[in-house]
Order: structure tokens, then C-alpha cells, then sequence
């Protein structure tokens, strides 16, 4: 169910505490010569959709925007700082709780926004106001992402040439997909900003040169396919997971006490 399509009598109905939502987060960031900048988040939202028409699960409204400025040499990539993206989600998330919703999934699709969801979820937890958990798509896969793709990438590569393959392929510039592999890094282990174990670059730029890494010339529309119900039905099972779970299961346990002497 998409929340935003119901009426407040309706939801006033529906919602009730051990609610879950999905909440699509991305980004807007370029993501090579062939793919939208929209990637991230149609990604987020395509799966959350998909997982929501599945289960009982509420799914949110979109956030599109995220942390990229790692991003930023390329045109049109927008971010916000980290402090500003963990205050606007984690308050995105105390509305939700407001009005029943305590178990949330961050359904991600970017991985600039990992650490800063992990904190909100934290933050939520600490406080018992609801139970939020990170969720990142490809990796609740990996072992097929290996298997369906000789040269992967974590950044506008086989991967998410698929989903979007599969999601809106009409937004795949496929006669760029060479100038994709062939102009960016396909192998990570090439690149040399690796100086004596430390990473001696910050922006992918450094990497890559048109922002792309691994080899999206591998993709077709069955692995594409294969690729976003596999990920879809793990987070369906994510959510009734969660809604399943007694609240005591969810929030901290109390503090624990010295023990007792024993002589």
C-alpha cells in the first residue's frame, strides 16, 4: 500500500502500532554516460512498490535527494551534508512513529547514505520511539550479483544497469554502455589510489573518469529481472520479519546489573 494515495479516514483505519514502512531513499547523482541520475532512488522506490503490493507494509513517499558529494565534479549530481540528511530522515521517522508506524526499513538504493541511516536507526532505537533498520538492496543478494555479472562495480555498473533495465528501460542509454565500460574503471583492483593502505581519494572522479565502474555491456532482460524479484522478495521478507517481531524483541534491552557476589 503507497500511503500518500489514501485518504486520513482510511489510514486512520489501516495504521495501528506494529505498522511497518518502507521508506525509499536514493540519490540524484550521475551515474555514468549511460545511465539517469535518477538511478538510486528509482531503484529504492521500484523495490519498496513492489515489496509494499506484496505484504501488509506501508511505503512512503520517495527521498530523493541524499549524501553525494562525492559525486559532485558531474553535472547535475545534488546532495545534502550528512548532519542535515540524518536530522530530516530521523524527523521523517518520529511522524511515522506519531502515528503508529514503530518499525521502519530504510529501503536503500545509495551507498553515500549507509552510515548516516544506520545513525538515524540508532538515534531511534536509544529513544524506543520506533525500530528502523538500513536496508541496502544488493546486499541482501550478493552471492547472485557474482553470479550474474563477471565484472561488477559498485557504482553504475552491471548491477544497477539492471535494475533500471528492468525498472524503466527506456532511461538506459544503450548505445553508451561501451563508452560506460570503456571510459570508466572496470576493475577496482587497476585503480592506484591506494598509496601504502591508505585511500588517497575522495571523489569518484579520481577513479573513474565518466563515473562508472565495472561492465555494463553484461546485462540482459532476463538477469535484469532476475535481479529485482530476487531483491524484492528478500525485503518482503525483511518486513514481515519486523512486523512479526513482539515490541519487546525491538527495543534496548535494560541495563544490566552487577552481579550478585557468589561467595
Amino acid at each position: 500500500m503507497y500511503l500518500a494515495d489514501h485518504t486520513w479516514p482510511e489510514l486512520g483505519d489501516a495504521l495501528s502500532d506494529g505498522s511497518v514502512a518502507l521508506v525509499p531513499l536514493g540519490s540524484t547523482e550521475q551515474h555514468g554516460p549511460h545511465l539517469p541520475l535518477a538511478t538510486d532512488h528509482l531503484i529504492a522506490e521500484g523495490l519498496a512498490t513492489a515489496a509494499a503490493d506484496r505484504s501488509d507494509a506501508f511505503r512512503t513517499p520517495t527521498i530523493n535527494v541524499g549524501v553525494s558529494p562525492h559525486h559532485r565534479q558531474f553535472p547535475g549530481t545534488m546532495w545534502v551534508d550528512p548532519p542535515e540528511f540524518r536530522d530530516y530522515v530521523e524527523s521523517f521517522s518520529r511522524n511515522l512513529a506519531y502515528h503508529g508506524i514503530d518499525r521502519v526499513v530504510f529501503v536503500n538504493a545509495h551507498g553515500g547514505n549507509v552510515q548516516h541511516l544506520r545513525e538515524v536507526g540508532r538515534r531511534l532505537h536509544e529513544d524506543e520511539v520506533a525500530y528502523a533498520v538500513e536496508w541496502m538492496w544488493d546486499e541482501s543478494i550478493p552471492e547472485l550479483v557474482d553470479d550474474l555479472f563477471e565484472r561488477n562495480g559498485p557504482h553504475a555498473g552491471p548491477k544497477e544497469t539492471a535494475m533500471i533495465t528492468h525498472l524503466a528501460p527506456d532511461l538506459v542509454r544503450e548505445d553508451r554502455l561501451e563508452d560506460a565500460r570503456d571510459g570508466g574503471l572496470v576493475d577496482l583492483d587497476d585503480a592506484d589510489t591506494m598509496v601504502h593502505g591508505a585511500r588517497t581519494f575522495y571523489d569518484a572522479v579520481d577513479n573513474s573518469p565518466n563515473g562508472a565502474f565495472g561492465d555494463p555491456t553484461d546485462v540482459t532482460p532476463a538477469k535484469a529481472e532476475r535481479l529485482f524479484e530476487a531483491a524484492a522478495d528478500q525485503l518482503v521478507q525483511l518486513a514481515e520479519w519486523i512486523g512479526d517481531r513482539d515490541e519487546g524483541e525491538l527495543f534496548p534491552e535494560p541495563r544490566v546489573e552487577r552481579e550478585a557476589a557468589t561467595r
